[in-house]
């Protein structure tokens, strides 16, 4: 997975500096602090240190974990223009990304055929970007300031809580600790959408490092493609800035954080249509600030056991305005979350990890809907946790693990997991994995996107908190082929819902209703996935997968297939990178399998083709590149776009793309050590 070039002598001399940059990546902060004293004994002998070239791989799916991880890499980030975190996952067949409606541009993500409010959000192993943030997260994490991606399938540890329910997707930026100097990214689409991304750190003494990361966005231009007289993409506008300090020493490792954004989203009718119009224009407006902190510390306990201890804190205050035409709804979230955590090696074999965290949720919420709704709602969630892992060498691994938490709303409940990892031989990794997830839903808070339309809203007043059971089998193979490695994985995951929030709409409550209420009946989703990476010959590496999803839910007493929710996917990338590693070439074609509407009616499939070209030079990189060249997209993104104000208006239905083929060309620029 990291590849490191250098010479013996080198060698020697940097490991230092390379655990530092990029084991952040892969441990956490318990377990890395226990590897820092070790690297830190080299240091004391009064070597010199020298420079490293670490080159992350695109992406693999680590071997050693016991739980089925992928990891995205820098190299597979810059494969595609990577504006956020919504469009990291174009080469990855485990994680879908489509736009939830036509009004906002807001994206959102699915794992195991479900929806992305099932999967727990991490910024480098702490819970985030949920509640009110979920809707428009994914645009919350400029690509430029990422420096992996770990996406867990099926249930995750305990560690970080009891809300996985089909997996994580923990968020590691760039480290200040890591490399000295300034890096630059700018972006510039045939949509007039531009992008600066500029991130600097400074290390002030051998212990201590600083880093600032901006990240500016803007698209001001009104488009309307298919002539419906709506913008197929808002206007918007983004001011993105985190700062960030790291302290490592022997014995103590220190990292802060502090984090603003402003995010303005405008959209709806255009303006040009104004004199055509008997009516007001229709309008949508999503205006957010938001405010985080983050401080995560790490102490040696003992060196020979491992023994370590961490304590992370985190805080945030999310607050939104949104108006879709006359509806207004705004919300505030102030959260805080705790976590302390030791972990030890009782014997070379034997780990244990134990752990206590409490997370405070605030809300309030005001809403102009036919009957106007203003709530204020508080949950504060307190846990315990044990984790044990039982290693047999490379051979063997299981992990039990066991929560208990108390929250305010719901009372006392246990998540149980576990996973088993088993490698008969070398060649072949076989993993198991079930447990628990519980989540508590917010119904309008989640799905702001909903309320671009015409429709009723209905909410039962006694929203059940969710519990759902996740099983998963997965078997991993590698095969000597032409004396090259071919990389073949299988998977299956079942979640059955023992309770849910299920959104109904045009359902029992009548036409043009959208109802959130309890599930009564089964819920439940079926997702098998195979896929294989090979690299045919020097610089050239070919991924294809498919994935089968059987996704169902109860709606007014009948089990029917989940809207909106494709059937199946296929992938295939390609990536040519020359002898010199001046020019690289990326291709990735996807075809998306059709599904329901929300009045059963079918969706066809399509397929979607992107192409990047990389042209590398000594401090900076070109890159030039479309998406969607096929130019597919949806001709009626809008349902009675003439009628806006009418009960049967509906951007919400939004199942492929709304706009058409796409350019864009930008430049990355790095001075290290400046």
């Amino acid at each position: 997975m990291i590849s490191i070039s250098m010479n013996k002598r080198e060698k020697r001399k940097t490991t230092w500096w390379a655990a530092l940059g990029v084991l952040p990546v892969l441990l956490p902060p318990a377990a890395l602090q226990a590897q820092v004293v070790e690297e830190a004994d080299t240091i004391r002998h009064g070597q010199e240190l020298e420079d490293v070239v670490v080159r992350a791989a695109s992406s693999t799916r680590s071997r050693g974990r016991v739980e089925s991880v992928d990891i995205i890499g820098v190299g597979q980030l810059i494969r595609a223009a990577c504006c956020n975190l919504g469009e990291s996952f174009t080469t990855n067949p485990s994680v879908d990304v489509s736009y939830s409606d036509a009004a906002t541009g807001a994206r959102q993500i699915k794992l195991l055929g479900l929806s992305g409010t099932y999967v727990q959000m991490l910024t480098e192993n702490l819970p985030n970007l949920r509640g009110a943030s979920l809707p428009y997260s994914l645009g919350y994490v400029p690509g430029p300031w990422m420096q992996s991606i770990q996406v867990s399938k099926g249930a995750s540890s305990v560690k970080n809580g009891y809300e996985s329910t089909t997996g994580q997707i923990n968020i590691e930026f760039l480290k200040p600790q890591g490399t000295d100097g300034v890096r630059a990214n700018a972006y510039l689409d045939s949509e007039l959408k531009q992008e600066v991304n500029v991130d600097g750190s400074v290390h002030l003494t051998d212990r201590l490092s600083t880093g600032t990361l901006l990240h500016f966005e803007n698209r001001q231009t009104e488009h309307d493609g298919n002539g419906d007289g709506f913008m197929d993409m808002p206007r918007i506008r983004q001011y993105n800035l985190m700062h960030r300090w790291a302290y490592v020493s022997p014995a103590w490792i220190s990292q802060l954080s502090v984090r603003v954004l402003r995010d303005e989203r405008t959209g709806g009718q255009s303006a040009h249509h104004a004199g055509s119009l008997s009516e007001p224009l229709y309008q949508t407006s999503v205006r957010t600030n938001r405010y985080e902190a983050q401080w995560k510390n790490g102490f040696t306990l003992n060196t020979e056991h491992n023994t370590s201890l961490a304590l992370m804190l985190h805080g945030s205050w999310h607050d939104a305005d949104n108006t879709f035409g006359h509806t207004l709804y705004d919300v505030t979230q102030k959260n805080g979350y705790a976590q302390l955590m030791l972990e030890t090696d009782l014997t070379d074999r034997h780990n244990l990890s134990v752990g206590a965290s409490v997370n405070h949720d605030y809300f309030h919420e005001r809403c102009s809907l036919p009957l106007p709704l203003l709530t204020h709602h508080r949950e504060t969630t307190a846990g315990l946790y044990a984790q044990y892992t039982y290693k047999l060498g490379d051979r063997l691994t299981v992990m039990p693990g066991v929560r208990w938490d108390h929250s305010s709303l719901y009372g006392g409940f246990f998540t149980p997991r576990l996973h088993v990892k088993f490698m008969p031989w070398e060649a072949l990794t076989l993993r198991a994995s079930a447990g628990k997830g519980y989540r508590t839903p917010h119904a309008l808070a989640e799905n702001t996107s909903l309320l671009a339309s015409g429709r009723t809203i209905v909410i039962d007043p006694d929203l059940q908190q969710e519990e759902a059971w996740n099983m998963g089998l997965s078997a991993g193979l590698h095969i000597p082929v032409a004396g090259k490695l071919l990389e073949l994985n299988a998977e299956y995951y079942y979640t059955d819902f023992l309770h849910q929030m299920v959104i109904c709409l045009d359902g029992a409550q009548g036409a043009h209703t959208l109802a959130f209420g309890n599930l009564q009946g089964q819920s439940y989703s079926h997702t098998f996935q195979v896929d294989a990476t090979y690299p045919f010959f020097s610089g050239f590496t070919a991924t294809g997968a498919f994935r089968l999803n059987d996704v169902r839910c109860t709606y007014d007493g009948e089990l029917r297939q989940k809207y909106l929710t494709s059937r199946y996917k296929g992938l295939l990338t390609l990536s040519y990178k020359t002898p010199l590693e001046l020019w690289q070439f990326d291709v990735t074609g996807q075809l998306n399998g059709g599904g329901e509407l929300y009045d059963r009616t079918r969706y066809p499939a399509y397929f979607q083709l992107q192409a990047q070209v990389t042209r590398e030079f000594p401090h900076f990189s070109l890159y030039l590149g479309g998406e969607n060249l096929t130019n597919f997209r949806i001709d009626h993104p809008l349902q009675h776009a003439h009628a806006p104000w009418s009960a049967a208006f509906d951007a919400t239905q939004i199942w492929g793309p709304v706009t058409g083929a796409m350019a864009y060309i930008g430049i990355r620029i790095k001075f290290e050590k400046i």
